[in-house]
């Protein structure tokens, strides 16, 4: 919702920000206008990003002024869902608006940008529809759906496994770099179905600090056959946490030979249900199959993990991880394991969204400083940037 607060309100919007942070910069005594959606997800991403500060050079604008600062005048500022930041650590230095707009992105703001070359000012906004990922510094125009993959940000490393892959060695896992593992839970609509190395492996990441998902193998011909998958899914994940989604894969050729149409009614049949349950939920797939199998409702709902084993895949929709390869090899498991890449920060935002067996916790925050403005001194490419921003 808007809310509109006059000229000389000084109102906690939130335990970081004041309404006189967003007043425009026009000179003139006019209102404010200010969204609830905006300023609870300008607190997550303090929280996120561990801030010791954050700084709103924008917010609210007048549409004059809007324009004088080069705006449409109609623009998401002047609508009271917009904010241009300056993001603060905790040794009192900008975070790099790179890093902001990844996390960003995963905080979910629609419309997210990098301002200036020195990569310090960030703008995101909550738009009513659509996408905005920019980077002023090239174009005001889209430049990426993902973040992490257009700056070019650590990506995380992986592999799934199951029974088919024997006694794993976790440990050994853990310190030849893999950061997280999604593990089969089974297959089939049977409680016996389950992978009888669930358990173990499950154990096994999760003693070794290691991220984990899981996935459910589908045999379904039927919606309602991919239900019954779905209850037996859930039970066996029962009273378990998972940092990284939950998968269904649905692969048999015989289920291809469907068609399309009944393809796409099995997926969400099943990842409604568990979506329901309180799961991050995800379709496992390949190029090919979300390609020709796979409805567009499903893939802009849902996480997609990606299987395509090429060096550098040409599949143009939107993924979340990357089965780049089948005959990996990995220390502590015997033979090939399949190796991923996952390009989101699953841990953040499954958390902070209180699923997956995760409920959700208040996040402690520093009290709310008084002072005015901030020294700011930073060095990028050789060249020192310093000076003072102000708070309001």
């Amino acid at each position: 919702m808007i809310q509109k607060y006059d000229f000389n309100d000084t109102t906690q919007l939130s335990p970081h920000f004041n309404v006189k942070e967003f007043r425009c910069k026009c000179g003139k005594e006019h209102e404010t206008l200010i969204s609830d959606e905006l300023i609870e997800k300008l607190e997550k991403l303090y929280a996120t990003l561990n801030c010791s500060q954050i700084i709103v050079t924008s917010g609210y604008r007048c549409e004059q002024h809007d324009k004088n600062v080069g705006g449409s005048g109609t623009g998401q500022h002047t609508l009271g869902n917009a904010a241009d930041i300056c993001c603060y650590g905790q040794d009192g230095q900008p975070i790099s608006s790179k890093v902001v707009c990844c996390k960003a992105q995963d905080i979910e703001f629609r419309g997210i940008a990098n301002i200036t070359a020195a990569y310090i000012y960030t703008h995101v906004d909550v738009r009513p529809n659509g996408k905005w990922y920019g980077d002023e510094v090239h174009s005001n125009s889209t430049v990426t759906d993902d973040f992490y993959k257009y700056f070019g940000g650590e990506d995380m490393k992986g592999i799934d496994v199951s029974v088919h892959n024997g006694n794993i060695d976790w440990g050994k896992v853990k310190a030849d770099g893999i950061d997280f593992a999604i593990i089969r839970a089974g297959f089939g609509r049977l409680e016996k179905q389950k992978d009888e190395k669930f358990e173990q492996n499950y154990a096994g990441a999760k003693a070794e600090g290691i991220p984990v998902g899981a996935y459910w193998y589908s045999y379904a011909m039927t919606p309602e056959e991919a239900e019954l998958e779905a209850d037996v899914f859930l039970s066996v994940i029962k009273g378990k946490q998972f940092e990284m989604p939950v998968y269904f894969d649905l692969e048999e050729k015989k289920q291809f030979d469907l068609g399309k149409e009944q393809v796409s009614a099995i997926m969400r049949a099943f990842l409604k249900k568990v979506e329901s349950a309180g799961y991050f939920v995800g379709l496992y797939g390949s190029a090919s199959s979300l390609t020709t199998h796979t409805a567009d409702d499903i893939k802009s709902w849902y996480t997609i993990w990606l299987a395509h084993w090429v060096d550098k895949t040409n599949y143009s929709g939107a993924y979340g991880i990357w089965q780049h390869s089948e005959k990996g090899k990995v220390a502590g498991i015997n033979g090939n394991v399949d190796l991923d890449i996952c390009y989101k920060d699953f841990p953040t935002i499954i958390k902070g969204k209180g699923l997956n067996g995760w409920g959700k916790t208040a996040n402690p925050t520093p009290a709310p400083t008084d002072n005015d403005s901030i020294s700011v001194e930073v060095t990028v490419d050789g060249k020192k940037y310093s000076g003072k921003l102000n708070k309001s």
